[in-house]
């Protein structure tokens, strides 16, 4: 199993809560998500950096592991059938897989308007914007906007079959450690959840943390969660076969 390694690391970086993020994650390396203060929401795209039109599947991604949310031992398919990335450690349990991302009308409609030119870097961010913003950066726009998954944060369906977002999953202090098994561009905002409670916007903020982990071993708990994902993992290891 994987683990989390001090010495192996590469960098770290704080993203604050509302703000955005991109950059290359090279296979073999792995980035620990830290919530800083509690309930943060990270939602996060994923491309094939050498081929962009290759990207996350979320219904590939759920139906091959018989899954609806996202934990330790789980993968995520890019379209193509491949392993882009692996949680090999999940401090939370739960990350949402199917409720998208908060956008300008959401965030407005639930906290009012808040923007630059009255409160500056405090300005109310949403995702969609941020995550734009990010793709812009490399050759990608709104049509390369997908499914995404939005880390820390749990949804489930209540008795009568309504989505219920679940406030308090993750806690101060709580990470997801994800392993890239192809060389990813990863697109991230630290927004809201289109579904969170919270009447005050305060999004978290995160600690990304980058450490080399290495290619994923013959026992991986993530290879070996199903057999789908053994086969996603030799579809993404030939893909780089010399």
């Amino acid at each position: 199993m994987t683990t989390f390694n001090t010495e192996k690391m590469l960098w770290e970086e704080t993203v604050p809560g509302g703000n955005h993020w991109s950059g290359l994650m090279r296979r073999g390396s792995a980035l620990r998500f830290t919530d800083l203060q509690g309930g943060a929401n990270v939602s996060v795209l994923l491309y094939n950096m050498e081929e962009k039109l290759e990207r996350y599947n979320m219904p590939d991604t759920l139906k091959a592991q018989h899954t609806a949310f996202l934990t330790t031992g789980n993968v995520c398919y890019s379209d193509m059938g491949r392993v882009m990335c692996s949680f090999i450690h999940d401090g939370v349990g739960w990350h949402d897989t199917i409720c998208g991302i908060s956008d300008a009308e959401i965030i407005q409609k639930k906290y009012s308007v808040a923007n630059y030119q009255t409160h500056r870097n405090d300005m109310y961010r949403n995702a969609k914007d941020g995550l734009l913003t990010e793709l812009t950066k490399h050759g990608l726009g709104k049509r390369d906007l997908v499914a995404n998954v939005n880390l820390f944060s749990k949804v489930s369906a209540n008795g009568d079959g309504y989505l219920v977002f679940q406030a308090g999953n993750s806690k101060a202090g709580d990470v997801v450690d994800l392993r890239f098994d192809m060389n990813v561009l990863v697109v991230l905002s630290t927004a809201p959840h289109p579904l969170d409670t919270s009447e005050v916007y305060q999004p978290a903020d995160v600690l990304l943390t980058a450490w080399h982990a290495g290619a994923a071993a013959d026992n991986d708990v993530c290879r070996n969660t199903c057999e789908q994902n053994k086969r996603g993992f030799i579809n993404t290891e030939r893909f780089y076969a010399n």
